[in-house]
């Protein structure tokens, strides 16, 4: 089985670094002003891509936080950005993907603009990422701020033939607390699709990294705990490449 891939994220919220607690806006915690000096420290690591979300971006329909995505990919020292928040048309997909994101997620626009997903799919090959955003197994979208009546599974299954590189699938009540991804719901989607599947979402120790190998994802996202120390990133590399 191949190891899981371990992705720390950067999440940006008026140019800072931030987390949020299942998906609260007003629950926000400032970690560092200087996101791109986050990003500088993430890559000391043996990382194949850095998570980068702007939340502004997410709840307002547009990129919001440019010129912080635009510092971290010059600190990131050539490691792949993987960048969500607000992109819901092609020339935002355009515009990231020229100056330097290596992939683009593309959340709200999933579930409302399926066909520019797989547009985009199609013109950017390995490019494109499907973020599924979860509340109560029902689909979240701009900024979490309205859930669906579309559950997370008939998401995914939707985009199966569509040729993106990955599904994100993130349980919005685990968000920033803590208390471990829900694996089973991420792995229900892993076992019903043939799309690689990336779990995110309440990774608070190295016993939730360890948990999530061997369980047919292809990733996992990692904030909250290596900001408030609860995981280090080289160990949690560490086990997931033992996976």
């Amino acid at each position: 089985m191949a190891p899981l891939e371990l992705i720390p994220a950067i999440d940006l919220l008026g140019g800072c670094c931030v987390r949020l607690t299942q998906g609260r806006y007003d629950a926000a915690t400032v970690y560092d002003a200087d996101p791109a000096a986050v990003a500088a420290r993430f890559a000391q690591h043996a990382l194949r891509r850095i998570h980068v979300v702007d939340l502004d971006g997410a709840k307002q329909g547009r990129p919001a936080n440019t010129e912080a995505v635009r510092a971290i990919l010059g600190a990131a020292k050539g490691v792949p950005l993987e960048l969500g928040g607000g992109i819901r048309n092609h020339a935002a997909i355009e515009e990231w993907l020229a100056l330097g994101v290596d992939r683009v997620v593309l959340g709200t626009a999933a579930l409302r603009d399926p066909e520019l997903v797989r547009a985009a799919a199609r013109t950017f090959p390995g490019r494109v990422a499907v973020g599924i955003d979860a509340r109560d197994g029902r689909v979240a979208v701009s900024g979490w701020l309205e859930t669906s009546e579309t559950d997370a599974l008939s998401l995914a299954r939707r985009f199966e033939d569509a040729g993106v590189a990955a599904l994100i699938h993130t349980d919005i009540a685990r968000d920033g607390t803590g208390v471990g991804p829900n694996l089973a719901a991420t792995q229900a989607i892993a076992g019903a699709v043939r799309v690689p599947v990336i779990a995110s979402g309440g990774v608070g120790s190295l016993a939730d990294v360890r948990a999530a190998c061997g369980r047919g994802l292809a990733g996992l996202i990692v904030g909250r705990a290596l900001y408030d120390g609860s995981l280090s990133l080289e160990r949690a590399l560490e086990v997931a490449t033992c996976s």
